[in-house]
């Protein structure tokens, strides 16, 4: 059973969460204007990591037969038949149940919107086979979390949450398209809709550098919003110095460091985004 347990934890690449968690609590100390109750701390964090573990259970299950074509997928839990398909599927029934009990447990807006991001959740994976952009779903579920945060806290929707929920959704959608870069050739021989396929990798490239100006533009415009002060300006700084970093290490003829530029990197900029404007928070801005 452990052994069962951690393959599917690193099939579902469990430890990646460190992408979208922090800035699922930046939604939720911006809209607390500092830390929330611990109460609500818990059941926020509970139904984030179950959100995302359904996520990406459910797209492993979806694409295994695709997974077990693709050589660079090929040789992961479900396509080796080394964990089955029907424990995948108990472990999504157990994440979403656990998603909708954090939902209920927080406020009534919450547990009323709960079933629309389990849509997105799910739904997600089946998306790349009718649409190329499936990388903008993908931010677009992704961001999401802020949002579910926000809400979480102040039981309903403010316009900063919809700012952050942008800048999530081309954050998230810029690193997909350069991660996608890797598949252009079997995504196109498959019929997969992506857009390195469609477009061309120099093309894909290009629109992840405009998503993440877009990215720093959002953000920008979410601390002038909130009158954050310095600590928030500096994480700013640091996160477009970080993004410019990302995208100096992939070429269209070198995407040998495609994984720092998408695990390393983009873990550094979730955690720094957040902790800085934490400290912006309990930091008076003049």
């Amino acid at each position: 059973m452990l052994r069962q347990i951690s393959l599917f934890f690193n099939m579902i690449k469990f430890e990646h969460t460190v992408f979208a968690l922090p800035f699922a609590y930046l939604g939720m100390v911006l809209a607390a204007g500092g830390w929330p109750s611990w109460r609500q701390f818990f059941w926020i964090t509970v139904a984030m990591v179950a959100a995302r573990t359904a996520a990406m259970a459910t797209n492993r299950l979806i694409d295994r037969d695709l997974d077990a074509r693709n050589p660079r997928t090929a040789d992961r839990a479900l396509p080796q038949k080394r964990i089955s398909p029907a424990k995948i599927a108990g472990a999504i029934v157990v994440s979403v149940a656990a998603l909708l009990i954090a939902a209920w447990q927080l406020n009534p807006l919450a547990l009323a919107l709960s079933p629309l991001a389990v849509l997105f959740l799910i739904g997600y994976s089946y998306t790349k086979r009718f649409t190329c952009l499936s990388h903008f779903i993908l931010g677009f579920t992704d961001g999401i979390a802020p949002v579910g945060a926000w809400i979480a806290v102040r039981g309903r929707f403010d316009p900063p949450a919809f700012v952050l929920w942008f800048a999530v959704t081309v954050w998230i959608a810029g690193f997909d398209l350069i991660y996608a870069c890797q598949d252009a050739g079997f995504d196109r021989a498959e019929g997969v809709h992506a857009i390195p396929a469609r477009f061309g990798v120099a093309t894909t490239l290009r629109l992840a550098q405009a998503c993440h100006v877009l990215t720093a533009l959002s953000l920008a415009v979410l601390g002038l919003e909130m009158g954050l002060g310095i600590a928030y300006w500096i994480g700013w700084l640091i996160v477009v110095g970080l993004l410019i970093y990302e995208h100096s290490l992939v070429r269209p003829d070198d995407l040998s460091r495609v994984d720092v530029a998408f695990f390393t990197v983009n873990g550094y900029i979730s955690v720094i985004a957040f902790v800085t404007t934490l400290i912006a928070l309990y930091v008076p801005a003049k």
